[in-house]
Order: C-alpha cells, then structure tokens, then sequence
C-alpha cells in the first residue's frame, strides 16, 4: 500500500522561490555575470520560476539553459539500458560565469555531480553553486545546496516527488511512503 503525505503545496513552492531568487540577488549583490542553468526535468521549470523573478526585480534579462544529465550518470546503465535523453540547451560560453545549477530534489548528490561534469564540457565557470527545492540529505557524494527551499528529513526507503504545474498540471511536493 502506497501512502504520501503532502509536505508543501502550491503556495507553499511560490513562498520558496521567491526567497530563494531573492537569496540570490543578495548573495550576488545584483546579477553581473550570473547564471541559471536547470536540471532537467523539473529543475529546468524552477530555473525558469526563479529567473522571472530576478529578472523582474533587477529589471534585467539573465542567462539561462537546461542541461540533461543522463549520459553523464556514473549509474546509468544501472536506471536503463536506453535512457532517454533529452536537449541540453546552454547556448552561451559558461566562460568566468557565476553558474546556478537547479534542481528539484538534492538526495545522493551523483545528479548534481553528472551535471557539473556535463557543465564543463561547455567552458569552465567562475563558479557553480547548487540550488534546490528540497534537499532530503542521505548524501553519497561529498555535495551541499548553496540555496535550499526546504530541508525535509526522510527515511531511506521513502520517495520524495515534486510536482510541478509546468509538467504535472499542479504544484506539490510528496512524500511516499511504502508499507
């Protein structure tokens, strides 16, 4: 029997995003030289969610891409023989750039390490730092979030699923629970 309990709703996720962007903003002091690259799936919509804001705050237009990560997983053949693959869209030089990487959920950290590597291969940055919406902790890899909407503690054997509008008709974040 599957069991979810909905630890953040959709006014809940507009709350986060909106102090992450502005988090940024301060941390940065502005937006020179800084960009938002998502994670896909859903950490390419956050990306976009926290650039408006930015961009309608320092009434600016800030870079931004999405970057696929499959191919780069040291645990690909594991998840599938064919994984699918999506676009990478970086289409600017990531050249003395201050990078944000966004995701939806920081767990083992090998995601946010594949992306760092599929990164690289575009220039090499300023800096990258790591932007998420939950981190769920359990790490394998020794990777922290710069910037994170919430910290929920998890046991091992649960799941945590974001939804967002922009791919699941609704924003939400689930944890599921098997018994």
């Amino acid at each position: 029997m599957d069991t979810g309990n909905i630890m953040l709703d959709a006014s809940d996720i507009d709350r986060i995003i909106n102090r992450m962007a502005y988090e940024i903003i301060e941390v940065h002091k502005g937006t020179e030289n800084l960009v938002l690259i998502g994670i896909h799936t859903r950490g390419v919509f956050l990306a976009k969610r926290i650039l408006n804001i930015i961009n309608k705050s320092e009434k600016t237009e800030i870079l931004s891409g999405s970057v696929d990560i499959n191919l780069y997983r040291d645990d690909w053949t594991r998840i599938s023989s064919q994984p699918v693959v999506q676009a990478t869209d970086i289409a600017f030089s990531v050249d003395e750039k201050q990078v944000i990487l966004v995701d939806d959920v920081l767990y083992t950290g090998r995601t946010t390490r594949a992306a760092m590597d599929a990164l690289i291969d575009f220039g090499r940055p300023d800096r990258i730092e790591l932007a998420v919406l939950v981190d769920r902790g359990f790490r394998e890899l020794p990777i922290q979030a710069d910037y994170v909407g919430k910290f929920i503690e998890t046991k091992q054997s649960e799941t945590i699923n974001v939804l967002l509008k922009e791919h699941d008709k609704k924003d939400e974040v689930v944890v599921d629970r098997t018994v």
